[in-house]
């Protein structure tokens, strides 16, 4: 069996496995970063406290945590919690949490991925009232709603194709 390796099989899985891997650090860093611009102590934080607990549970190396914190107070570095509102498939409401050093460009790639998955960019305002504020950055849906099974596989190809960018914390929707 020439041109079998074990080790070429293990490098393939060990290749996907990282990248998902490293885009979850990514995510939490990035999340991190911008709770501690506020103040870098977790213990009068409790954003950064929340992100750093997440980061710990999904086995983020200390160091990579206090250089995150450390990076939201140097020179010119400045992550921004953003919240865009968007309509997807079916007219369900999305808020989408992102956390970009470049809010020209998260904003672009974002109505891009909406353009390319159905979905429509909606003005500040225009979605956030349908949704409940239940704090720590957290929404639920204040009028839930169905949605046809065709929409509804839309709207999940949409959320999933949000959720692969990288900036992309969180998305949210009115449907149950």
């Amino acid at each position: 069996m020439a041109g079998h390796s074990h080790w070429a099989g293990i490098k393939h899985k060990k290749e996907i496995a990282d990248k998902k891997r490293g885009a979850a650090f990514s995510k939490l860093l990035s999340a991190i970063t911008a709770a501690a611009q506020k103040d870098p102590n977790p213990d009068f934080n409790p954003r950064l406290r929340t992100a750093v607990e997440k980061a710990r549970a999904e086995n983020v190396p200390a160091a990579n945590i206090t250089r995150a914190i450390g990076r939201a107070h140097e020179d010119g570095s400045t992550m921004e919690e953003l919240l865009f509102e968007a309509y997807g498939p079916g007219g369900a409401a999305l808020l989408i949490e992102v956390t970009s050093d470049n809010k020209n460009r998260a904003v672009a790639e974002v109505k891009n991925i909406l353009h390319e998955s159905g979905g429509k960019w909606a003005e500040p305002g225009s979605v956030r009232w349908a949704f409940e504020d239940k704090g720590a950055g957290a929404w639920s849906a204040k009028f839930p709603v169905e949605l046809a099974p065709d929409d509804a596989r839309k709207l999940a190809a949409l959320v999933a194709a949000l959720h692969e960018h990288q900036d992309v914390q969180k998305v949210y929707t009115n449907v149950r």
